[in-house]
């Protein structure tokens, strides 16, 4: 004869596979959730904006990021909001680059030693240019197009 508990096996099968499904979600959107609160400068820290050649010191259009004493001479900062880093390899050299690694689009999260680091996968990309100082990405950052003027660095 059929169950005596009140509830037929379909519906607590369903029940159990719908409730692991549901978690094993949770999970993995918790595991690709970022943090978009950006990082406070310092000399190890980098911020994505970078365009890959010396920024234009142009006028005030543009998204404004950050100052440029914020930015560390042989490092950078991340602005995780806008997705951007933003480097000052040598003095007054300014470059801007996405923030989103190559590999497999996590933001890269700090500079440190002259790189711009993902701690998704532990790529590296070089303050420079962008390009790969270690995989697993093969891909440079692309540039990102920043201005400075006044002391302020904008996105373009």
């Amino acid at each position: 004869m059929a169950e005596t508990s009140g509830i037929p096996g379909d519906v607590n099968r369903r029940t159990v596979v719908a409730g692991v499904g549901t978690a094993g979600l949770a999970a993995a959107l918790t595991a690709c959730g970022t943090n978009d609160k950006e990082q406070a400068p310092s000399q190890n820290t980098a911020t994505p904006t970078q365009s890959g050649a010396p920024s234009k010191a142009a006028g005030t259009g543009g998204t404004v990021l950050g100052k440029t004493s914020d930015i560390p001479v042989g490092g950078g900062m991340v602005y995780a909001k806008a997705k951007v880093v933003v480097t000052q390899p040598t003095s007054g050299d300014f470059k801007g680059f996405s923030a989103i690694c190559t590999h497999q689009g996590c933001t890269v999260n700090k500079v440190q030693d002259g790189e711009i680091l993902c701690p998704c996968h532990k790529s590296k990309f070089k303050i420079t240019d962008g390009g790969v100082a270690e995989g697993p990405a093969t891909k440079p950052l692309p540039a990102a197009e920043v201005t400075v003027a006044d002391g302020t660095i904008r996105l373009a």
